[in-house]
């Protein structure tokens, strides 16, 4: 595969953490540890590849609904994440931007998230893009209203862009969903207006190097035309 037919940004819902611990009768927080080490395979494959941009649904605006034993243990599975990331980025050149809204996540998440941002900004390598308590529906309020504040009279595509929570972040050429499931899930509604998608039944503590060859193999086949002919 050359670096012509690589999608510059590939954004990844990881989904199936829970039904992977469900079959191996472990408790769900495993499968939360299980899909931290396929982020980190995931990040390893993707800078390998030469991918720009790598965007991972971490934490919906919706899974605050969840057991708050769950949230506490995802929490600390965040920051253990974090402290790692970074000593990682320090080494391979790995830059890290975080999108969603800050509240209400916990003060101490928030200092790693911005310690980790700002240590690895001059990075050139791989973007990792970490979609933290982050809504579509949401951002597309928030840049809304971001642009109502800022006294903007007259919306236009290229004029709301501007207030997403990170503008020059280029749309995925390429949406991987794991777990056999096949929607969005309130996940850049706006930017995956041309995206093209690939569904795999392996859960997301699976996925590895091989899966991520595959989704590729499967992007390299598509013609995309944007609407036109």
């Amino acid at each position: 595969m050359t670096t012509d037919s690589l999608p510059r940004h590939i954004a990844i819902i990881m989904d199936g953490n829970g039904r992977w611990a469900r079959a191996r009768h472990l408790p769900r927080l495993a499968g939360h540890q299980a899909g931290a080490k396929a982020v980190e395979r995931t990040i390893q494959a993707a800078q390998k590849k030469g991918i720009a941009f790598l965007t991972l649904y971490a934490f919906s605006t919706e899974n605050w609904s969840r057991p708050k034993e769950e949230i506490d243990g995802l929490m600390n599975l965040l920051s253990q994440t974090l402290t790692k990331y970074t000593r990682q980025a320090a080494k391979e050149n790995l830059r890290l931007w975080v999108s969603g809204e800050r509240e209400p996540l916990p003060p101490a998440i928030l200092t790693q998230v911005d310690e980790a941002v700002a240590q690895t900004a001059t990075h050139t390598g791989l973007t990792v893009n970490l979609a933290l308590n982050y809504g579509a529906q949401q951002e597309i309020v928030h840049a809304a209203n971001a642009a109502y504040a800022a006294g903007e009279k007259k919306l236009t595509p290229e004029t709301l862009r501007n207030y997403f929570y990170h503008p020059d972040l280029p749309d995925p050429e390429l949406i991987i969903r794991t777990s056999g499931e096949e929607r969005l899930s309130n996940f850049l509604l706006w930017q995956a207006a041309y995206s093209e998608f690939y569904f795999t039944s392996v859960l997301w503590p699976d996925f590895n190097e091989t899966e991520l060859d595959k989704a590729l193999a499967a992007y390299a086949t598509r013609t995309r035309r944007f609407g036109g002919i």
